[in-house]
């Protein structure tokens, strides 16, 4: 086996002499749930894992009256070692709460974040730089605020000062505009990373490399070879008692217009000039904006009810009576550039569905003038090559060719060359918000969002969002734990696709 690597995580990261550096982690929302889930437990994997420098902090802020001690404790009930971390997991649990320090204070208070300032300067005395990062996870009613508070009376006076702001990012156009030009008041656009965590998997950061380091795929990535384009997010649960917060939303806003188009448009894109972040964004940017505006025709919403002993999105105490919020959505996208001209991307997401999965599925083109058409059945559709890429769970990439079944005669039949991470790869893959974390410390743009690609984002979703909401559209009931609505199948039935993740269904073999 080969292997190749770089000596540090990131493809083009900043000079820092983390010898003469500190670093200072700000966790803004210190108290949520997306900090004790996700934002605590990745700090803890990367200083374990020795990506973290030797002169860190990290500091929770929030309304909330908490002391060190109390802040140590409540953050401590979220963090565990990886099997193979275990040794001395207890030494580097008890000397990370140690540089974990908690300071209240009111998100709209200067004074507050001076205050704050102030006691962070204390550990990073004798430093020849003090970096500053600070974590909003905080709604964003109030990422304003807290940006001009933390700008003002908190800004590193020797280092870098970056912001790490959560999505959504808007709710429409206007909106996203106006959030911009409010939060260009108090930073640069070089101190912003607007985050997707979707945009941090492991298959995502893979599909760069799958496609410009493997010679055999870039040539059949176009019209010419690809029949179609499936982004597929599932969940087979529903909104569980947070349905008052999805309401205000929904799928499209939460999943479609963000994660799926990310995908989509790095999926994509024009070979870059480089690896460099700016020109993998410029590409992307580039694919947004060459794209059809979107018709009502090709879109497709769906609402789950109640199954058995399964509530239904409006048994939800926390969603409002007759909410026409959608929970699933179907989407036909089309890009108008001669690599992808009429290939239809289809875009769906949806909550309490048969399965839990988010996956890209390339349907490539029939065997043209195929020799072996009679011995593949009556659906050709059944046995064209795709190409998988399971982004979650079980993340796989594998390929569906047609091969000869061992044996005298010449019978055919459907099989994957498979290249399983579990089985492949004996380690434990690193969550998303541990690469991204660890790419704003070193200054890694790559897999954060710019605000030209929010700006297009939003102009394309904008106004079906906006009709959607005028004509009080009702959206397709479907049973929960489902296949969602028919419609769906309807619009790729539209297109001459079938969705590849119902096809797998129908074939246990597949659908792992």
């Amino acid at each position: 086996m080969l292997s190749f690597g770089l000596s540090k995580q990131t493809y083009n990261p900043e000079d820092e002499d983390w010898h003469q550096a500190a670093l200072s982690m700000v966790v803004i929302g210190a108290s949520g749930d997306l900090a004790k889930k996700k934002i605590y437990p990745a700090l803890f994997a990367l200083y374990v894992e020795g990506h973290l420098p030797e002169y860190f902090t990290i500091w929770g802020f929030a309304r909330s009256k908490m002391t060190d001690e109390e802040f140590r404790e409540y953050i401590g009930t979220s963090l565990s070692c990886r099997l193979a971390d275990k040794d001395n997991c207890a030494e580097k649990f008890d000397t990370f709460l140690e540089r974990c320090f908690y300071h209240p204070g009111q998100y709209s208070n200067r004074d507050d974040f001076a205050a704050l300032s102030e006691k962070m300067k204390e550990p990073e005395k004798g430093r020849k730089t003090a970096d500053r990062v600070f974590y909003l996870s905080i709604p964003p009613s109030i990422f304003t605020q807290v940006a001009a508070c933390a700008s003002d009376a908190a800004s590193s006076p020797t280092g870098y000062t970056r912001v790490i702001v959560e999505k959504p990012f808007g709710k429409d156009s206007e909106s996203f505009r106006q959030l911009s030009a409010d939060l260009y008041q108090h930073l640069t656009e070089d101190q912003m990373y607007r985050i997707d965590h979707y945009l941090g998997k492991e298959l995502i950061e893979n599909l760069t490399v799958l496609r410009f380091a493997n010679l055999i795929f870039e040539p059949l990535w176009s019209r010419s070879f690809i029949r179609n384009v499936q982004v597929i997010f599932s969940e087979d649960f529903g909104t569980e008692g947070r349905g008052g917060y999805f309401d205000q939303y929904g799928i499209i806003r939460d999943v479609i217009q963000n994660h799926l188009l990310q995908i989509m448009s790095l999926f994509a894109m024009e070979p870059p000039v480089s690896l460099d972040a700016e020109d993998i964004r410029n590409e992307k940017v580039k694919v947004l904006r060459n794209m059809s505006p979107i018709s009502m025709d090709d879109v497709v919403i769906g609402q789950y009810r109640g199954r058995g002993k399964k509530q239904g999105y409006l048994d939800d105490p926390t969603v409002p009576e007759g909410s026409l919020c959608p929970t699933f959505a179907a989407v036909a996208c089309f890009i108008d550039n001669a690599r992808w001209d009429g290939v239809p991307f289809l875009l769906k997401a949806g909550k309490a569905l048969h399965s839990k999965r988010a996956e890209i599925r390339v349907q490539f083109r029939h065997v043209p003038g195929n020799l072996y058409k009679n011995r593949l059945g009556v659906n050709l559709d059944q046995t064209t090559n795709e190409l998988v890429i399971r982004i979650q769970p079980n993340e796989s990439i594998y390929l569906k060719i047609n091969n000869k079944v061992p044996g005298l005669g010449v019978n055919l039949d459907v099989q994957k060359l498979d290249l399983s991470y579990k089985t492949r790869y004996n380690k434990h893959l690193p969550d998303a918000y541990e690469r991204l974390i660890l790419d704003v410390i070193n200054g890694d743009k790559r897999l954060f969002i710019r605000n030209d690609e929010l700006e297009a984002a939003w102009d394309l979703f904008t106004p079906i969002l906006k009709e959607m909401e005028s004509k009080k559209m009702a959206p397709e009931l479907y049973p929960y734990n489902s296949r969602g609505p028919v419609g769906a199948h309807y619009l790729a039935a539209k297109h001459g696709v079938r969705w590849g993740d119902m096809a797998d269904a129908d074939n246990p073999e597949w659908d792992t």
